[in-house]
């Protein structure tokens, strides 16, 4: 059977939208990027030590939490996406503790019942993953594993096993949203990815622009956008979702024709 991320990486270069479950009205933002022409939709589970993100993205997780956000909120808002889009890839990213405070079987149980296509756990590396995957995997939800500058030959090996869906390759050696790594590194990057895997890459962090995705999308699967998106959020709050959809419009029109 054919996979919502196989369908929609099979059409071209992919856009890949991000923003914070909780932040704002999360329900009306995800329809906007939707129907902005995102292929893929990633979802924040808000947590209070979002490490791997950089200051837009660490503001959006408090402001979820400062509104009470709670896992099962987020799976609520995961449920009622699907029952809106059946055809949309919808990832969940975070980091372990809410993925497997009540163990990792259940996470992947609420997974599968939500809809939820994929998972990226920013702080398991695969080598310690001997609950959270295999749960997964267990319950057809793909495990979305990073690759990263500092991800070399010998380790890769390890980063794309058990991986599906697609490899997220995080262009910098960094937080979310403050630099783009230079156009060179990542098409060398991404050669190098490609060549060890079928698995489809999607290069993500610093990615802000349409001129930005476009670079981008002529040598990779797909491109991950978030904190742009975010900022949006909190500084439109209700009326975010028409600067959404702008926003993501005119970024999808840059990776689907960048080829």
């Amino acid at each position: 059977m054919t996979t919502r991320f196989e369908t929609a990486f099979a059409k071209g270069p992919a856009l890949v939208c991000f923003i914070t479950g909780g932040d704002g009205d999360t329900a009306a933002n995800l329809d906007a990027l939707v129907e902005g022409g995102a292929d893929v939709i990633e979802l924040g589970m808000p947590f209070t030590d979002p490490m791997a993100d950089g200051p837009a993205i660490q503001e959006a997780n408090i402001r979820s939490l400062d509104a009470g956000t709670k896992t099962a909120d987020v799976f609520r808002i995961a449920s009622e996406f699907r029952a809106r889009h059946s055809q949309v890839p919808l990832v969940l990213m975070g980091y372990a503790n809410p993925m497997i405070a009540r163990g990792a079987d259940w996470f992947a149980g609420e997974c599968a019942k939500a809809g939820v296509d994929g998972v990226i756990c920013v702080d398991i590396p695969p080598e310690e993953d001997a609950e959270l995957g295999p749960a997964l995997r267990d319950k057809s939800v793909s495990l979305i594993r990073l690759a990263t500058p500092t991800t070399d030959a010998a380790r890769l090996p390890a980063v794309l096993e058990g991986s599906s869906g697609f490899l997220y390759y995080v262009s910098v050696a960094g937080v979310t949203g403050m630099q783009q790594a230079a156009q060179g590194s990542i098409e060398d990057a991404v050669a190098k990815l490609k060549a060890a895997s079928t698995i489809p890459v999607a290069v993500g962090f610093g990615v802000r622009t349409p001129e930005q995705a476009s670079a981008i999308a002529r040598v990779a699967d797909g491109v991950v956008v978030g904190s742009a998106l975010v900022d949006l959020v909190k500084q439109h709050g209700t009326d975010a979702p028409a600067h959404l959809r702008a926003l993501t419009a005119s970024l999808a029109e840059a990776v689907h024709t960048a080829r």
